[in-house]
This record gives structure tokens, sequence and C-alpha cells, in this order.
């Protein structure tokens, strides 16, 4: 069971161990009969546990300090929209990739204004962590909700699985849709119409 840290944000953070991941790829080949001397292999192993380490550096960063520690004080109180951010993440069903497009928007209260690149890096950190889409959408939005109190938070997260792509259904290009919608983009339809024409614009 892999040793973890308790955040302030109430997750539980696993350290990740690298030799222990790089003897389960050894075995992995193993099992599949290759020979781990072949010139081809050699580096696998730890090549493929740095590929998980990097993958999976969400884990060090607590995002609610994160977004708490990252917003100015300029006074805004329509929509922010940032759309088309490209991510990937793994599914933590099969440790497959999946990528696609997220769109995070929100209405500012009580002077808190997050920075773009710090919505992306928010997107990022909870991205790089063994996920569900699902749960990755809602993450997000009730990051921000607790961090910075908005007045309303709409998260909608297009993505493509591989594990939709390379086996069970074998359906390349199919693409998954999730929202989360909080507060007043919840209450009032012309708000959640709103961001709606912008994403479409």
């Amino acid at each position: 069971m892999a040793k973890q840290i308790r955040s302030e944000h109430n997750f539980l953070t696993p350290v990740f161990d690298e030799k222990k991941a790089t003897q389960a790829i050894k075995l992995l080949l193993e099992a599949f009969g290759e020979d781990l001397d072949r010139e081809g292999l050699k580096s696998t192993p730890s090549r493929v546990a740095q590929f998980f380490k990097e993958a999976l550096a969400g884990y060090s960063t607590d995002p609610l300090e994160f977004a708490r520690n990252h917003y100015s004080t300029e006074k805004h109180e329509e929509i922010v929209l940032l759309k088309d951010i490209s991510f990937y993440s793994l599914c933590e069903h099969h440790l497959l990739p999946f990528f696609g497009k997220a769109h995070i928007a929100y209405i500012p209260k009580k002077d808190k204004i997050i920075g773009i690149s710090k919505l992306v890096k928010l997107l990022e950190i909870f991205a790089a962590r063994l996920q569900l889409q699902e749960r990755l959408t809602k993450q997000i939005a009730d990051t921000l909700v607790e961090a910075v109190s908005p007045r309303g938070v709409m998260v909608i997260i297009e993505a493509e699985h591989l594990c939709m792509t390379m086996r069970g259904a074998k359906k390349p290009g199919s693409k998954m849709a999730t929202s989360a919608v909080r507060g007043i983009f919840l209450k009032d339809i012309r708000t959640r119409l709103e961001v709606m024409s912008l994403l479409k614009n």
C-alpha cells in the first residue's frame, strides 16, 4: 500500500516510490514473456516509471491552497470564461490516457479574480492524478467555490478516452462530455445560456 500524507485540502496524497514502480514494470514485461536484456527494453522500466512520476505529479500540490493563494482583488462582476484548455489525464480504471478540452467559467464576487493561467494550473493539478472525468469536472468547480466564493462556476470537459478507443467498445473519435454547475449558473438559466453562447462563438 502506498505511503500517504494528509494535505490541508483533505486529499490523501500518495508518495511516489520510483523503485517500486520500476520493479513493477519489469514484472509486467516479464509477464508478457519479454526479454528484459534486449536492447529496446533495457531502459523501459525506468522510462515508464519516470513517465508515471511526471503524469501523476498533481498529488504534490494542494489545489485549494494553490487557488486561495493566487487571486487578485480587481473588481469584476461579469462572466469570466477560459475555453478550449487542452489537457490529458490517466483513467484510474485502466491506466490509459483520456484527453481533450476543458472550459471554465465563473462570476467573481468579493473582488476575488483568479488569473487565467491559474485556472489552467488548477486543471493541471487535478488532471495529473489518477482520475475519472466526472470527478475531475466536479473537483475544479468545487475548489473554485471553496477558494474564492464566486457567484457561480461552470466547468465543462470534453474528452476522448483511450479505453474506449483501444479496448472495449473500440470506437475511435467518440467523446464524453461532463459538466459541473454551481451557484447562479445553476439557478439562472440566462447566465447559463450566456456561457453556452460564448462557448459556441
